[in-house]
């Protein structure tokens, strides 16, 4: 290979490759929770429990001095959710910093693939509903991507396939989650109040402040964190966003001999707790759509479920192979020899696994209409599933090549 040749998906270091270890581990073992927890909604919501599950996550809890007035659904999906997002905005800072997304000529790939799994599916998704105008408000739901899923999937099919490739997964997803958070806070936000927008803004350059100034011991940064988080919900954008927000700002760099930095350390206490509690929660509290009353045939075949499921599986496919390859055609990138095209293809059918974020864009686009929100939930399970069996045919195809060149 010519040494000027950008590799994709290259080797990774030493220090990457522990972090990538600890984080897909723990992102694997989330993805199964989130599996369990949606099966389980989906038993309770189609059973002799449906009521209360409704009931329950339709339940109001306030806090009066603070003005907070929520169901517990919107509890989960407002408020545990922004830890999630934290998790995910650490592990983006963490690339940009010191994985593949540090030097522009590696980002460049995954950047590409991402934007393109990203765009693809909108397209898609907008081209099948037109005509729809109710469906249109779903637009954004295609474009997401479940790490922890996806990574379940491809610890369970593709154990023996190269670390690369689930640093290229990881990469893709994490993009992908900047796109959607950054999507949610411009497109599903409330009316804004300027003040408390200002005040938000007043409050994370503060919390930038005792960053620079590394006086950000948790007894100051978890109030500050949670002060973020409630003048964001009071501002009208979506309160996942503080999440986001706070990750990006929080030093990821060892200073005065620090054994850990602080977003070493935040990520190291807040990944347990969005892996086992938040993202099962969530699905629990999100993926029980009762199909007894609308018919899983009706459903499934909705216009708007058929657009999810062509868009979430094809589109991200598509969009994410044809980014990668068209950029190493077009450009000085090359693939790792030790990869093929189609573990790029398993990526970005794995990928098509929506989820987590779909499903909070589902909830955001169709909060007023119980049946477009049954479609669109149907549509984004059907689609998680599909993108996951044509992922595993891929992956396990691929494994036992390998075995079989390592028996020879």
């Amino acid at each position: 290979m010519a040494s000027h040749h950008e590799v994709v998906l290259g080797p990774v270091s030493d220090d990457e490759g522990r972090w990538l270890a600890k984080a897909l581990k723990d992102e694997t073992f989330g993805g199964i929770l989130l599996l369990a927890a949606a099966a389980l909604a989906m038993i309770v919501a189609n059973s002799y429990f449906s009521l209360g599950y409704s009931d329950l996550l339709g339940r109001n809890l306030s806090i009066g001095f603070l003005d907070l007035d929520m169901s517990i659904l919107h509890w989960i999906s407002d408020g545990l959710l922004a830890i999630f997002f934290l998790v995910a905005g650490l592990e983006l800072k963490h690339e940009l910093l010191h994985g593949s997304l540090s030097k522009p000529s590696q980002a460049l790939v995954p950047v590409v693939a991402a934007l393109a799994g990203m765009g693809l599916p909108i397209l898609l998704y907008t081209l099948l509903v037109r005509g729809n105008a109710d469906a249109h408000e779903g637009w954004a739901i295609p474009m997401a991507t479940d790490i922890a899923f996806a990574l379940a999937v491809l610890a369970i099919a593709g154990k023996s396939l190269p670390t690369e490739l689930r640093a290229f997964l990881l990469t893709v997803a994490v993009v992908d989650d900047l796109g959607a958070i950054s999507v949610i806070a411009i497109f599903y936000s409330n009316k804004t109040d300027v003040g408390m927008l200002a005040l938000t803004i007043i409050l994370l350059a503060i919390y930038w402040v005792t960053q620079r100034l590394n006086i950000a011991r948790w007894y100051i940064a978890l109030p500050l964190g949670l002060a973020i988080w409630w003048a964001t919900y009071q501002s009208g954008v979506h309160a996942t966003v503080a999440g986001i927000a706070i990750a990006l700002l929080t030093r990821n760099h060892n200073r005065n001999g620090e054994l850990l930095s602080p977003a070493e350390i935040s990520e190291k206490y807040l990944r347990p707790v969005s892996v086992t509690l938040v993202i099962p929660l969530f699905a629990f509290a999100s993926a029980g759509v009762d199909i007894r009353s609308f018919g899983l045939s009706q459903t499934i075949t909705s216009s708007i479920s058929v657009a999810i499921i062509i868009s979430l599986v094809f589109g991200k496919a598509i969009g994410i192979f044809g980014a990668t390859y068209l950029v190493t055609r077009l450009t000085k990138a090359s693939l790792n020899p030790v990869l093929r095209w189609t573990d790029v293809m398993a990526i970005g059918l794995l990928a098509g696994i929506g989820f987590t974020v779909s499903l909070l864009i589902a909830e955001l686009s169709y909060e007023d209409s119980p049946t477009l929100m049954a479609d669109a939930k149907v549509g984004i399970l059907a689609a998680s599933l599909l993108a996951s069996l044509c992922a595993v045919i891929a992956l396990r195809v691929r494994a036992r090549k390998i075995e079989s060149w390592s028996v020879n």
